[in-house]
């Protein structure tokens, strides 16, 4: 795979782009050439805690213009996945943000975080705003047979100073708790990639996707049949991906390597 020959970016952002708040050296330079080179970059992203507005708000600060058709959220994936499906006529429990069930709320779908008898979904996502109340919820839902769905099944979310809890490692803890696994929309599916492709206008064989997740960025990549890139600035370390049965078109350090592979230089 040559890396200069690539128009659309479809990049992770934690453990990709940035730490928290430290952006990674050589990422502003990046997203510039693309765009000097005629190309677009859009953000990936399995994180459902914020939406598209908070991001563009947060990569602002980081020194990144943004907009909200520059990203695209597991959230989003399963919007439209509940729509398609006819979700619109059940009633969810969502098990996340307060931006999170905004998000739901706002694509007209019935979303409670209460409790009752007549709901008929729970929908977990990654869950900043936690509370054992949550889980105690959850469980007696998932024991009283509603269907289970997860945004995406990432374990860790990576921060400065290491990982917190993800919705997989949440999910895992009912799963535990109850016998009750979950339908999981967002990457590794590759309906995210399938979006971007559609709304960029680019060709697959123009696309690559970033990330630092071999098990969910370069797991989604592969299954849209795009190229992909590991960095290893993130989650998964290269004995890791040594290991893994899923197989990136390439492994970098992080995206100054590829930076400067772009560029060049």
């Amino acid at each position: 795979m040559d890396i200069k020959n690539k128009k659309l970016f479809l990049l992770d952002m934690d453990g990709t782009l940035y730490l928290g708040n430290q952006l990674f050296e050589s990422v502003t330079d990046f997203l510039a050439l693309i765009k000097e080179k005629g190309g677009r970059y859009m953000f990936l992203t399995n994180n459902s805690s914020k939406s598209a507005d908070a991001y563009v708000e947060k990569l602002g600060r980081l020194g990144i213009k943004a907009e909200p058709k520059d990203f695209f959220s597991s959230t989003e994936a399963t919007i439209r996945y509940l729509l398609k499906n006819g979700y619109e006529n059940k009633k969810i429990y969502a098990f996340g943000t307060r931006s999170f069930r905004k998000q739901l709320a706002d694509a007209g779908l019935d979303i409670t975080d209460k409790y009752a008898k007549d709901i008929d979904v729970l929908l977990c996502g990654f869950d900043t705003e936690l509370t054992f109340e949550k889980l105690d919820d959850a469980s007696r839902l998932l024991f009283d047979g509603v269907e289970f769905i997860a945004t995406h099944p990432d374990w860790v979310c990576p921060t400065e100073y290491g990982s917190v809890p993800d919705c997989g490692s949440v999910c895992q803890m009912l799963t535990i708790a109850t016998g009750k696994k979950p339908l999981v929309i967002g990457k590794p599916k590759p309906e995210m990639v399938y979006a971007a492709l559609e709304v960029s206008g680019f060709k697959s064989e123009e696309a690559v996707m970033i990330g630092d997740r071999i098990y969910t960025d370069i797991a989604c990549g592969v299954n849209a049949g795009i190229d992909t890139v590991l960095v290893l600035s993130g989650e998964t370390t290269a004995e890791e991906a040594a290991k893994s049965d899923i197989i990136p078109s390439r492994i970098c350090e992080n995206v100054k390597e590829i930076y400067k592979e772009f560029a060049g230089k």
